[in-house]
């Protein structure tokens, strides 16, 4: 049952928070605009705010009536540099910039549970509200925890929550441990030598080699990762040459590397690097390798898995809540938070994608993606019930 009712006040409150927040997007580090909106709307509703840490990021906190537990709720708040080619009223204004991932309604979402705690604090404990910038590759968990946010405002336990299109609205996922993989950018230069196209015995060619490696590494996963364990290695970006009758000195190759288990992760680049240097040296050519990582896998503590679970239960009902939905393979800067407290990350449904999907009705980071405003108070509900359970 529906905390925050459909179509009440603070429902369509909620509604204009979010139209304002996907009009004005801003990317990592830089939301400052949208800081300050979410700070303004706090403000109006006497609720206590900090701000600063992670350069836009702000801490909402309110108090129960009597003292109890602390425990943390976070919600993003950047964009992506998407141009976005939706025709609703509430489409991007800022050009190259747009809220294609839905953290225009994740804050929604949790402003509008931190407005309904704040006026029914019939509950023992202190939550604080983390609206976080820069998740969009930008690490601004791991900067929240750098800046010592748990020093400052100490957790019990910390919980996320992101929309998932393809799921039905009104429904969650909650995960008992791996949610979401780790991922790495994968860097590779193959050093050969460089001359006349129609002279190729008188070089080493990078972009031969080149190829010999893209393919070799698509049998790392396949033949030396266990079936049951996930890996993904994919070259994303391969950069060589400047004229068609020249043979270049050099090819950079750069990828992405997903995994959930740091065993794994470590033996899949050991694999890479004896590969990349194994390739190289056999066809006359050098080469280096290097993995920078980006964000660890997002894992959640089980026991807390339990408790979102049977919140949103009473949210949704038991059977709209999933728990053996596979972990995606796409990563989340949550992961820098869950390493530093227990917790758990979930998700809610945002609707399933049609067919030719209709204006808005699309999947994450696509250019006609859309926040579905049906699911603004299930969400904010869940926020709500998940503190009532716990700060009984």
């Amino acid at each position: 049952m529906s905390t925050i009712a459909i179509k009440s006040d603070l429902h369509e409150l909620m509604v204009s928070w979010r139209h304002h927040l996907h009009k004005h997007p801003e990317l990592s580090f830089k939301e400052e605009i949208t800081s300050d909106y979410i700070a303004s709307v706090l403000q109006s509703h006497d609720i206590e705010i900090h701000r600063g840490l992670a350069v836009t990021g702000i801490i909402a906190t309110i108090h129960g009536k009597k003292e109890g537990q602390v425990i943390g709720l976070r919600a993003d708040m950047d964009a992506l540099p998407i141009q976005e080619k939706n025709n609703f009223s509430h489409k991007s204004t800022h050009e190259g910039k747009m809220h294609a991932c839905g953290h225009d309604g994740h804050s929604t979402m949790l402003l509008g549970a931190a407005i309904y705690l704040k006026e029914h604090n019939d509950f023992s404990g202190t939550v604080h509200c983390i609206f976080q910038p820069a998740e969009e590759g930008g690490g601004g968990g791991r900067v929240m925890v750098e800046e010592g946010i748990f020093e400052k405002f100490p957790c019990q336990a910390v919980y996320g929550m992101h929309n998932w299109p393809g799921m039905a609205e009104g429904q969650f996922a909650v995960h008992d441990t791996a949610v979401m993989a780790a991922n790495e950018t994968l860097k590779i230069t193959v050093t050969g030598k460089g001359g006349h196209a129609a002279m190729p015995e008188q070089c080493i060619d990078p972009i031969v080699v080149g190829a010999q490696i893209i393919t070799a590494l698509q049998s790392i996963v396949s033949r030396s990762v266990a079936p049951l364990k996930s890996a993904v290695i994919s070259i994303t970006i391969v950069d060589a040459g400047f004229v068609s009758n020249v043979i270049p000195n050099e090819m950079n190759l750069t990828g992405s590397l997903r995994y959930f288990s740091t065993e794994v992760g470590d033996e899949v680049k050991g694999k890479i690097k004896g590969i990349v240097e194994g390739i190289s040296q056999s066809m006359g050519a050098t080469a280096t390798f290097k993995s920078i990582p980006n964000y660890p896998a997002t894992i959640n503590t089980p026991k807390h898995a339990e408790i979102c679970a049977n919140a949103a239960a009473m949210v949704v009902g038991k059977d709209n809540v999933h728990r053996n939905e596979l972990p995606s393979m796409g990563s989340e800067d949550f992961s820098f938070l869950l390493n530093a407290s227990e917790g758990a990350y979930i998700w809610i449904g945002n609707g399933l994608v049609p067919e030719n999907s209709p204006e808005g009705g699309c999947m994450l980071h696509n250019t006609q993606y859309d926040f579905n405003d049906e699911i603004l108070p299930i969400g904010g509900s869940y926020w709500v019930q998940l503190v009532q359970n716990i700060l009984k």
